[in-house]
């Protein structure tokens, strides 16, 4: 699943580079994107130099040294290992809401080609929990993370304990992510599969996030045999 959906981001940002000399792309963090990432990085022919990264996602109060922290994450696992024109991190210490106004900047200057993202096991798109905003415009946010986020992160082994993990994060919000012109959401695992069912075949709602994505002219959702589990036939 993770080299299919590197294929297929890598196919979008060659197109991007031969159409227009440059490109951009939105990265996700946690779990679902290790296998998507490091097969990425690997991709033969990606002139990585004319490419501008944008971070999907931090929390706030955490530096970049810990364990958890998605700047770190994505340091380690994308950005250290291809030779990128520029990567827009989240500051998770910095003022929240200047670091909100300085990514919206820098993202709107030009059209985004391609987003690289997942579904928590809430149906969240990036730290969009439900019931997430449908309709701000704003390109980043900062939102509140429920219990099963949360959860999720600890269960993930991210954090030690519930009470360790931040209550707010920094967030793209869910427009701002539809607005990227291709989208690939790699979900493995089992304990998505309700999200998954629910995305696909469930009415579309604010109640799961992850079904806005139904709305997109070129979103692909990539699946594993676990995850993929409870869809009825006609979706699977």
């Amino acid at each position: 699943m993770g080299q299919h959906a590197a294929r297929l981001a890598a196919q979008t940002l060659r197109t991007a580079l031969a159409d227009r000399g440059s490109a951009r792309i939105i990265v996700a963090t946690g779990s679902s994107q290790f296998e998507v990432l490091d097969a990425l990085v690997q991709e033969p022919d990606i002139a990585w130099d004319r490419i501008d990264g944008f971070h999907l996602d931090e929390y706030v109060g955490l530096a970049p040294t810990h364990p958890a922290s998605f700047c770190g994450y994505l340091k380690e696992r994308f950005v250290d290992r291809v030779p990128l024109r520029s990567f827009h991190y989240l500051d998770g210490l910095a003022d929240p809401s200047i670091v909100c106004r300085s990514a919206e900047q820098a993202i709107r200057t030009r059209p985004v080609d391609l987003a690289m993202i997942g579904i928590g096991e809430n149906g969240h798109l990036a730290f969009n929990d439900p019931p997430a905003d449908f309709e701000t415009d704003a390109a980043y946010h900062v939102v509140p993370l429920d219990e099963a986020c949360r959860k999720q992160q600890v269960g993930e082994g991210w954090f030690a304990s519930l009470d360790d993990v931040p209550k707010l994060a920094i967030s793209m919000t869910i427009r701002e992510i539809l607005r990227a012109q291709r989208i690939v959401c790699s979900v493995p695992d089992a304990r998505k599969a309700e999200a998954v069912r629910a995305a696909i075949e469930g009415p579309l709602t604010n109640q799961l996030p992850a079904s806005i994505l139904r709305q997109h002219p070129s979103a692909t959702i990539l699946l594993d045999a676990a995850s993929a589990q409870l869809l009825s036939r006609s979706s699977s």
